[in-house]
């Protein structure tokens, strides 16, 4: 059976290094890259299949990375930065990162993040039902039960719905959810989705209403 490939971008060579000891028990095949330029170089040749990827990079930053990689490739990204505030992490998972963990961090976990990660991003790959506790979403018969019972939706809060839940944690602004679930063709306000939105959660009921959040300033993420 192959190896899961994971690349490490970090100018920190101890920090790779202990990444690597870590990785290589857990039977990942590692390669690592010290600044941001050898970085993309070696996604492009390599194909990984996790990043880990800090911000704070000679050449070209973390944050550029990820803006050149998210519209073309769907390689799942781990941020690992020492920048902790909010709108920092904000800023990264809205360019398309899967994860954020702040350094200092636990080796240890950072592995399960990212096995926990390629685990539901490859479950997810032809995958037409979404399951959450109290919550499945069948997208080819495009049903929605909540607790057991069906719930109906309009056809654009089924999309808004999937779109946000097929990318858990990830935060989208309302203009990026207008351009994937309306397609450009609304010309109406962008508050058209937080119409549906508070429509969605009335529906799905106060609990499992709860998956969707509010980013404030921002848009919406679906947490499960």
């Amino acid at each position: 059976m192959a190896k899961n490939k994971i690349l490490i971008i970090d100018d920190d060579q101890q920090i790779c290094k202990i990444l690597r000891d870590y990785f290589n028990y857990e039977e990942f095949e590692v390669f690592v890259a010290h600044d941001g330029r050898e970085g993309l170089e070696k996604i492009n040749n390599l194909e990984p299949d996790v990043i880990i990827l800090d911000l704070m990079l000679p050449e070209k930053n973390g944050l550029d990375i990820c803006r050149e990689l998210k519209p073309h490739n769907q390689i799942p990204i781990i941020i690992l930065s020492a920048k902790n505030r909010e709108n920092d992490r904000i800023k990264g998972l809205e360019l398309g990162a899967d994860d954020y963990v702040t350094k200092p961090f636990s080796p240890r976990e950072v592995v399960l993040r990212t096995k926990n990660l390629l685990r539901r991003t490859k479950s997810e790959e032809n995958k037409e039902q979404l399951e959450f506790p109290g919550l499945i979403i069948n997208q080819e018969q495009r049903l929605v039960e909540v607790k057991g019972e069906e719930v109906s939706l309009a056809p654009k809060e089924f999309d808004l719905l999937w779109q946000l839940a097929s990318s858990p944690k990830t935060v989208f602004s309302r203009e990026k959810l207008l351009e994937l679930v309306w397609e450009f063709d609304y010309y109406g306000g962008i508050r058209t989705v937080d119409t549906h939105i508070k429509s969605i959660r009335n529906k799905l009921g106060a609990e499992v209403g709860e998956y969707i959040q509010t980013v404030w300033g921002i848009g919406y993420k679906f947490v499960d």
